[in-house]
C-alpha cells in the first residue's frame, strides 16, 4: 500500500468549518434555530451548536451529531460534507 499524503491540522479546522458552515446554512434555509435544533438532537442548551457556529473554543460535530443533524433537517448527511467555495 503507498503512502498517502499527510493531512496538515490546517486542512483538518478547514474541513471542521465547512461543515460547520454547511450545517448553519441548511439551519437557517429550514428556518430552525439553534435551540430547537439543539433540543432535537438531545442537548439541553444551545451552547453546543452556538460554540460549533461561531468556531469557538474548537468545538465541531461528531458522526452523532451530523447523523442526528440530518434527520432533524431532513437533508443527507453528504450535504454537510459539500467542499465548494
Amino acid at each position: 500500500m503507498e503512502n498517502l499524503q499527510e493531512i496538515s491540522q490546517e486542512e483538518i479546522q478547514e474541513l471542521h468549518r465547512k461543515i460547520a458552515d454547511n450545517v448553519k446554512k441548511i439551519r437557517k434555509q429550514k428556518n430552525i434555530s439553534q435551540l430547537n435544533l439543539a433540543h432535537s438532537i438531545g442537548h439541553k442548551t444551545v451552547s453546543t451548536i452556538a460554540k460549533i457556529e461561531a468556531g469557538h473554543e474548537n468545538k465541531h460535530y461528531n458522526i452523532e451529531q451530523l447523523y442526528k443533524i440530518a434527520n432533524v433537517l431532513q437533508v443527507d448527511i453528504r450535504d454537510f460534507f459539500i467542499l465548494s467555495k
